[in-house]
């Protein structure tokens, strides 16, 4: 078991005809929007018009959260700068919530590929893989170059898991060790952002986190069924460039604080 975690789990109300309508016609929306645009995105990143595709993925994820009546709102502003965005990981809702705002590509784990839904989503907007072993280490880091080089901004989760959304996890710093190489160093940028979701009034604070063993589908519905929506608030905190700080565990370090700084008390 994780810590912190106490084994409980976010009990939902039976959905009731009303709820399982909702559900559905929700999921038939979304379902429409992100295969009906799946195909331009994956055409306009093969013909190399990569800029054109993150913003129909941006409009995507912005439609799919209008679709779920869940509002998102932000206070600061997302870099202009090639590097890294760091953020805290709540839920499978982080992957619309971080693509409305701004124009990203998501590094994950290799195995959410085959994730149900998520892996085919993931996989959509253009989400770099990645393996956690050892042997493979030059290979991602030379992947990871390959981006910056090219003025991308790569979001990674560097808590390694996600959580219930009240806490943040420690930050790994491995993956800030390509961010830091010297050929790139003097032109990077690591912004770290802090996700808040407020759960619907009167409900549990921790509605819209997903941990540990909890299913995809049941959490899926749960959220999906759900009459009136909380809401999503996304903090840009300033920009950190690789030149000022010492190593790459000094800048996890900075970037944990201020992910944490901005997290909402909402227990």
């Amino acid at each position: 078991m994780i810590p912190w975690d106490d084994g409980t789990r976010i009990a939902g109300a039976p959905f009731g005809f009303a709820g399982w309508t909702r559900c559905v016609m929700r999921v038939l929306a979304m379902a429409a929007i992100i295969f009906g645009l799946m195909g331009p995105m994956v055409l306009l990143r093969l013909t190399g018009f990569k800029a054109a595709a993150q913003w129909v993925v941006r409009l995507a994820c912005r439609a799919v959260l209008r679709v779920m009546s869940l509002p998102i709102t932000c206070s600061g502003s997302p870099m202009s700068y090639p590097g890294a965005v760091v953020a805290n990981h709540c839920s499978w809702l982080d992957i619309f919530s971080l693509n409305a705002v701004q124009r990203v590509l998501f590094v994950a784990k290799a195995e959410v590929q085959a994730w149900p839904l998520i892996g085919l989503i993931a996989r959509s907007v253009g989400t770099v893989f990645i393996e956690r072993r050892a042997s493979l280490a030059v290979k991602h880091r030379n992947v990871v170059l390959g981006y910056i080089a090219k003025g991308q901004r790569l979001l990674f989760f560097p808590e390694g898991t996600s959580t219930d959304g009240q806490r943040v996890l420690p930050f790994r710093s491995t993956l800030f060790a390509a961010f830091l190489e010297p050929e790139v160093r003097e032109s990077v940028w690591v912004q770290p952002v802090t996700l808040n979701y407020v759960a619907p009034a009167g409900a549990d604070p921790r509605f819209y986190g997903w941990w540990g063993d909890t299913d995809f589908a049941p959490d899926l519905f749960r959220v999906l069924a759900q009459p009136v929506q909380g809401r999503i608030e996304v903090v840009f905190h300033p920009p950190i460039k690789a030149t000022d700080v010492a190593s790459r565990k000094d800048m996890a370090r900075r970037c944990e604080q201020a992910v944490r700084s901005g997290l909402l008390d909402t227990l």
